[in-house]
């Protein structure tokens, strides 16, 4: 990213990270994270203390709302669970 990020949102636990980063990134918005030292070195997740920043270039930043604001209305939903690869092509 040239330009400096901008944060689109803030979550806790790498779970809700993950999910949220393979969905924009899917949608074809490049994310970066901060925060995530604290979570990963001290396994901090309660109180905001493993919060972790999603932030995004800022010519993708009302893309990447867009999406978060379909998601929170219902209109798109993140995936829970992962297809097994194997499962791929049957």
């Amino acid at each position: 990213m040239d330009q400096n990020p901008v944060v689109i949102t803030t979550v806790q636990g790498e779970l809700e990270e993950q999910q949220l980063r393979v969905f924009l990134e899917a949608n074809g918005i490049p994310t970066v994270v901060r925060g995530e030292a604290l979570r990963k070195t001290h396994a901090f997740i309660l109180d905001g203390l493993g919060a972790v920043e999603i932030m995004v270039a800022p010519e993708h930043e009302a893309a990447a709302r867009d999406l978060l604001a379909k998601v929170e209305s219902g209109e798109l939903e993140l995936a829970s669970e992962v297809l097994p690869s194997d499962s791929i092509g049957d």
